[in-house]
């Protein structure tokens, strides 16, 4: 039975990857330190290492364990906390990267799959935006991210670690919380649950391009087979604003409710679209839920039938 480990498989895309790893007949063991995951969300069959990715306990764990491939997923995923406190979002995002790197170098891991942002963009005119753009990050998020991708890189060139970076669009589906990066999906939902106005930053006519978790664990999935030290956007290629947002979701409500307008916020990325034609074509993937789908299930989740 081939063993992997999920940094991060406490959370939001973390627990959907462990349950589809499981699924797949592997052995699978979560690093996550739950300052942001709950051990809830880690599948019975996972084996749960409660530590923390920047300290040697964790590299230790990936030592013993020896395992093929490393899904590195665990991060400090707020924009706004990393403007707070850039220095600590820089110690998780980049050196807990680096730590890691450095045990798959020791324990000589086949495959290390890295979730970064399209947050490394910054804003930008184009859209939608190809990986051999430049990045030009506006927060210490995506500058630490970007940061941990150029570790990742030499690590390849320089000691041979084997590796795939994946720029996820913004993620949402069942299971998000509203802490962390594009979260603004489960925002509205847990708004909507409470009977609370949906509060919109800026006009509402700032773009974002939503792909759900289901699409991004079978992106993981491939990545873990295929796309050697490449690349590779996770996105749906498509554009859409808050307030389209906010349409889609009065028809799957099926009742009104207020919306309140406030100033946007510093670091807050203007248009996000990614391109997905490289990973098309590489790791013969596409986005398979359609925003409406996926909107649909995230309801059901924080609106069970009969609740």
């Amino acid at each position: 039975m081939t063993t992997v480990v999920v940094t991060g498989g406490a959370g939001f895309i973390g627990s959907h990857l462990v349950q589809s790893l499981i699924e797949q007949g592997r052995q699978v063991h979560v690093i996550d330190n739950l300052s942001t995951g709950s051990a809830a969300m880690v599948h019975p069959s996972a084996v749960l290492h409660v530590e923390d990715i920047r300290d040697l306990s964790a590299r230790q764990i990936i030592s013993k364990l020896r395992p093929d491939t490393v899904f590195h997923l665990a991060a400090q995923a707020d924009v706004q906390q990393s403007i707070l406190n850039p220095g600590q979002d820089m110690e998780i995002n980049a050196g807990g990267t680096l730590n890691l790197l450095e045990a798959c170098r020791q324990a000589g891991v086949h495959k290390f799959v890295f979730a970064s942002t399209s947050g490394v963009y910054g804003n930008t005119d184009k859209n939608p935006l190809e990986e051999t753009d430049a990045a030009a990050p506006i927060s210490f998020y995506g500058l630490s991210k970007f940061c941990a991708e150029h570790y990742i890189r030499l690590y390849g060139q320089l000691f041979g670690v084997d590796w795939t970076v994946l720029r996820f669009a913004n993620v949402y589906g069942p299971g998000q919380t509203s802490k962390g990066e594009g979260g603004v999906v489960s925002i509205f939902m847990e708004k909507l649950r409470q009977g609370h106005p949906l509060t919109i930053n800026g006009d509402g006519e700032q773009t974002r391009d939503f792909v759900y978790v289901k699409d991004v664990v079978s992106a993981l999935l491939a990545a873990g087979n295929a796309g050697e030290r490449d690349i590779f956007h996770v996105s749906t290629g498509k554009a859409t604003s808050v307030n389209r947002l906010i349409a889609l979701l009065r028809q799957q409500h099926g009742q009104e409710f207020v919306t309140l307008h406030r100033p946007a916020k510093d670091g807050d990325i203007r248009d996000s679209c990614l391109s997905n034609a490289k990973i098309r074509v590489s790791l013969n993937w596409m986005p398979a839920v359609t925003m409406e789908e996926g909107l649909r299930e995230t309801y059901r989740h924080f609106f069970p039938a009969g609740s």
